[in-house]
């Protein structure tokens, strides 16, 4: 069975996607909080510059004066720091000093800013020990994006996981689909995906009994209607002196009705069996078809060699039953013709009668159904609804269309062998 593919994104990837742009949309929104309001440590780096430059001697002031304002600043903060102008000029250093851009460049001896204060008049104060926050910005911003990375690489396991279940689930329904009753699911956790495995379990095991029951039925079906025509036939063979000829010939005909309908029913349903144990091999559809219309004195066949893999007992069913249907509701002579187009051989059958409405181009394939006002109301129904089961088994198509002339006709398709597809 071909899965259906409708080109959409797989359904993990898409719930993966929409978590990853569910964050995207937060961190955003946090930024844009932030840089309208001020966020709390934005204010505070303001705040502590405010303090320092309160704390530290002018700008203008001497060397004497901004070492001896730093100093009582560094105290008791066992820190290293320096005190730089406007424009990375030295004015005071405690301890070791801190050298300028220490944070972009190599090869850098001294102990690293810890902080980083920018004052309001333009001088930048370096510190081993942490005095505030260093770009309050860029500490959301990492950690924002810390926070999206590790939401996502957590999240895919999760959301994979889940539609993992799911995607298993999708498998038994094919593989059931596809004919294997035996078809489960493992049942894991114990959510919604978890029920409707129990559920899918639960409905797989109604229809295998159903099958099964069918199946019996149908054959004991057959057993018992065939044991009471073998004793009608039997009667008739011993007495058949003693019954009028023609109602002695409506009898055998009642009878050879009742084999056919039997087998006919028991084919139609393994055909409409969801195992398919059809075993092809490789054959020419002209050679059948020469040999079907062989047994009618009225059949014409017209057309080309046509090989492809399929069940010859089935697709000479197939051909007998529209030979048949072209012989008791039509008139002679039965026309077959063989071709091929797009790789699919296509097989022709019609016959020189009014031919079937438009209005029953589809009735006619319906189990049980026969047409009024034919010549010969015989059969029951089951032969085109048999061609249309035995053409899509071997994965083709029936059809009834209109001819040229008016007239309808019935087209089988059937795929080509590989072989000759490359031809």
């Amino acid at each position: 069975m071909k899965r259906l593919n409708l080109g959409l994104p797989r359904l993990y990837f898409r719930f993966y996607v929409a978590i990853l742009v569910i964050l995207l949309l937060f961190s955003l929104a946090v930024r844009q909080v932030w840089s309208r309001s001020g966020g709390p440590l934005e204010r505070s780096n303001v705040t502590l510059s405010h303090v320092m430059q309160n704390v530290l001697a002018p700008p203008d002031a001497p060397r004497e004066q901004q070492q001896a304002a730093l100093e009582n600043v560094a105290k008791g903060l066992n820190a290293h720091m320096t005190l730089y102008t406007r424009d990375w000029k030295t004015l005071a250093v405690v301890g070791d000093q801190i050298p300028a851009r220490h944070w972009r460049q190599r090869g850098i001896t001294g102990p690293p800013p810890e902080s980083f204060v920018r004052l309001p008049d333009g001088r930048k104060l370096l510190s081993s020990e942490p005095l505030g926050f260093t770009r309050p910005k860029a500490m959301l911003n990492n950690a924002l994006l810390l926070l999206a990375v590790g939401i996502g690489i957590a999240a895919f396991p999760l959301v994979r996981g889940l539609t993992r279940r799911i995607e298993r689930l999708q498998h038994g329904v094919e593989s059931l689909g596809a004919g294997d009753l035996k078809a489960r699911v493992q049942v894991e956790g114990n959510d919604e995906v978890a029920r409707l495995a129990l559920s899918f379990n639960r409905a797989a095991d109604q229809i295998e009994q159903l099958v099964g029951a069918h199946k019996t039925l149908l054959a004991n079906a057959s057993h018992e209607l065939r044991t009471p025509l073998a004793r009608i036939r039997l009667a008739l063979e011993l007495i058949k002196d003693g019954v009028d000829p023609k109602r002695r010939a409506g009898l055998e005909q009642d009878i050879a009705e009742l084999n056919e309908l039997l087998d006919e029913i028991l084919l139609a349903s393994r055909l409409g069996a969801v195992v398919d144990d059809t075993e092809f091999e490789e054959l020419d559809l002209l050679a059948l078809a020469a040999e079907e219309c062989a047994r009618y004195d009225d059949a014409v066949l017209d057309g080309e060699s046509a090989v492809m893999q399929g069940d010859p007992r089935l697709l000479r069913r197939l051909l007998r039953n529209l030979l048949e249907n072209a012989h008791r509701h039509g008139r002679p002579p039965a026309n077959v013709r063989i071709g091929s187009a797009e790789r699919m051989a296509v097989l022709t059958v019609w016959d020189d009668g009014p031919g079937i409405p438009e209005t029953e181009f589809e009735r006619v394939f319906e189990p049980f159904y026969r047409r009024r006002n034919t010549r010969d109301n015989s059969g029951a129904g089951l032969g085109l609804a048999l061609v249309r089961q035995i053409a899509r088994r071997h994965g083709g198509e029936a059809r009834c269309v209109l001819m040229a002339d008016g007239r309808s006709s019935f087209e089988i398709t059937l795929p080509l062998a590989a072989k000759r597809r490359a031809d």
